[in-house]
């Protein structure tokens, strides 16, 4: 049986190498983008440990919320990664100030 230690610890540990990914690369939208998500999905299993060690549901509820946030986030992240492509060849973050109307 996996104790819920070991959740948090597995958790902490995924957003800790999340945190890290963007701090060392700040070039890459890509990357950028999946270490957000890695931070979301950190959370989750936090949320889904204490709900199931509680025996409480709400906390599996508002994971469905942040999943519903986290695809539209990713999909306008996407939508800027292409713009981004498409005016300037390249999807180096330096570049989005170039996109000021």
């Amino acid at each position: 049986m996996i104790s819920l230690s070991e959740y948090l610890i597995l958790g902490a540990l995924l957003f800790v190498i999340s945190i890290a990914g963007i701090f060392i690369n700040r070039k890459n939208l890509i990357v950028l983008l999946m270490c957000v998500e890695l931070m979301l999905l950190a959370v989750n299993i936090n949320f889904v440990a204490f709900s199931h060690f509680l025996g409480d549901i709400n906390g599996q509820v508002f994971v469905f919320f942040i999943l519903t946030v986290a695809a539209a986030e990713a999909a306008i992240g996407l939508a800027i990664l292409i713009v981004l492509f498409r005016n300037r060849r390249t999807i180096d973050v330096d570049d989005l100030g170039t996109l000021k109307g």
